[in-house]
């Protein structure tokens, strides 16, 4: 496999995988913008690593969304390093996947690529990549698909996860009300002393988990919100 630095490339066996310095590395492959492009390529902030990060189309910048509200890790590296392997055939064949994503414990590596564009040769590239994770501890998945609302709803609570003044205390109010018993988000909001300013509070607090919902289920006036139980 090849890594790349900003001195030169570095060449490892996959063995020596997980202990290559990652956060020293750079994009094996550059990011281009040109004219009548099929893909979109651009740069998504993540409040969990306090940086930019490149991505190559909008299933990518999807992706990134949906780790920056996991927000369980210390780093996200785009287009990590290049994977080289011989098929079964005695082929011998290249994969770089898309976004190696460093978590306090493990790793995990992660393909983007959505069903009706997966051949299968590229089936042979995530199964080679899964081995490979295997071998060092490291988990693999590839991102093919969202149901609808689940984009809707990440979309919206990523809206509101900065920092927000709460001068009139409506976090405090949509907390006690939601610790009295789950509401619907409609009736939530309507209960507290400023309904109209609440909205945004209480996405707020679903963005950073100090309240929950059902993100398979559509972010409306009918969706359930409940309490966070802190162990």
């Amino acid at each position: 496999m090849r890594w790349k630095t900003e001195q030169a490339d570095v060449i490892c066996p996959v063995k020596e995988m997980a202990s290559f310095p990652a956060v020293a590395s750079v994009p094996v492959r550059g990011f281009t913008w040109r004219a009548r492009q099929r893909h979109r390529p651009g740069l998504q902030y993540l409040l969990a690593t306090g940086r930019m990060h490149d991505f190559e189309s909008l299933a990518e910048r999807n992706l990134l969304l949906a780790l920056d509200f996991v927000g369980a890790l210390t780093e996200v590296l785009s287009q990590p390093f290049k994977l080289k392997f011989a098929t079964s055939d005695g082929a011998s064949q290249d994969h770089t996947p898309d976004f190696l994503v460093l978590l306090p414990e493990t790793a995990l590596l992660i393909d983007v690529r959505p069903t009706h564009l997966v051949k299968d040769k590229d089936l042979v590239k995530f199964a080679a990549t899964d081995r490979a994770a295997v071998a060092v501890g490291w988990h693999y998945m590839v991102a093919s698909g969202w149901r609808r609302q689940v984009l809707t709803g990440l979309d919206a609570l990523s809206a509101r996860r900065r920092p927000m003044s709460d001068r009139l205390g409506l976090q405090n109010e949509l907390l006690e009300l939601a610790r009295e018993r789950p509401r619907r988000f409609g009736e939530l909001v309507k209960e507290t002393s400023l309904p109209a300013v609440a909205r945004s509070h209480a996405v707020h607090l679903l963005r950073h988990g100090r309240l929950a919902m059902d993100l398979t289920l559509p972010l409306d006036d009918a969706a359930w919100i409940y309490p966070v139980v802190r162990p």
